[in-house]
């Protein structure tokens, strides 16, 4: 069930309307700007409904204040207006609203809007996701790790935490896709992703493909050892698979793996260390393929075999 956040402090208006709503919806009331703003910034609704006056921290400022926060700023806002408040409506909409519903409520009137505002959400919301999603494996594509390594990054620097940069390629792979062709290519392209994704399932991981072949993931709060052991598993685990290779290549299908690990400073480039891991990439290829090679924290480098 969706679930709607009304900010009203009459708790007449606000019941009112969670009646009319409440049989198709999951409603939440707040009745002051400054709850309204701790319950939409849990991420889990999918409309607010806003009150334009309310005492202290008006609807406008409210507004504001959810446009400017990552993870309300995409939620769709419905003014809660007086038939008399055009300006109020206009000004609203300028900042981001949505629609507006004027008082008294005509309930079929609040459920058309509200049910029109919601299937756009989410029909938004799944083409966003299709945009950051790649279509042949179903993990996350490079526009989504270009966007979400950005935050994470941002957040490691704050909370000085360990942050590991991975990058994997598939041994061989041209000569793989010339004896069997590019569909049986695709296959361990998705049996590769899913394996990764099976051991990065953390809320702190992130894995996506980066193009090709290759793919990067990063975790947080894992030291340099725990991270280059776990993920000499995950190499392990592709082998593991035992994909037939071509005959005058390798036996299986392999990954190689190159990564790094650093407690990020202020000032510090994600883009920098992403290069020493697609570095410790280029080494694990050259020392034998089918390895992982690490940089620790001292940059110090890690081998596997």
């Amino acid at each position: 069930m969706e679930k709607i956040l009304i900010i009203d402090d009459s708790r007449l208006h606000a019941s009112q309307l969670k009646a009319i709503l409440e049989d198709e919806y999951d409603v939440t009331l707040a009745h002051t700007a400054e709850d309204g703003l701790c319950y939409a910034g849990t991420g889990t609704f999918s409309l607010v409904l806003l009150d334009v006056v309310m005492p202290g921290m008006d609807g406008f400022t409210l507004l504001k204040k959810l446009q400017e926060q990552v993870i309300t700023q995409s939620v769709p806002v419905i003014l809660v207006t007086s038939l008399s408040d055009i300006e109020d409506e206009q000004h609203g909409l300028v900042l981001g609203a949505v629609d507006y519903i004027t008082k008294p409520f005509h309930p079929l009137i609040v459920k058309a809007r509200v049910n029109t505002h919601i299937k756009l959400y989410n029909y938004r919301k799944q083409v966003e996701h299709q945009s950051r999603t790649d279509q042949l494996t179903g993990i996350a594509n490079r526009r989504q790790h270009d966007e979400y390594s950005t935050v994470k990054w941002d957040e490691a620097v704050r909370l000085q935490v360990p942050f590991s940069i991975c990058m994997f390629d598939i041994d061989h792979f041209k000569a793989f896709n010339d004896t069997y062709g590019h569909p049986a290519g695709d296959k361990v392209i998705i049996n590769v992703a899913r394996t990764i994704s099976s051991y990065l399932q953390r809320s702190t991981d992130f894995v996506a493909r980066y193009g090709g072949e290759e793919f990067v993931a990063f975790l947080m709060g894992d030291s340099s050892e725990r991270a280059f052991r776990y993920l000499q598993k995950i190499r392990q685990a592709i082998e593991d698979l035992h994909i037939s290779h071509a005959p005058s290549v390798a036996e299986w299908v392999t990954i190689s793996i190159g990564g790094v690990t650093l407690v990020p400073q202020p000032g510090d480039s994600y883009d920098f260390y992403l290069k020493i891991a697609d570095t410790m990439l280029y080494d694990a290829k050259n020392f034998g393929r089918n390895r992982v090679v690490w940089a620790d924290e001292r940059m110090k480098q890690l081998r596997e075999k």
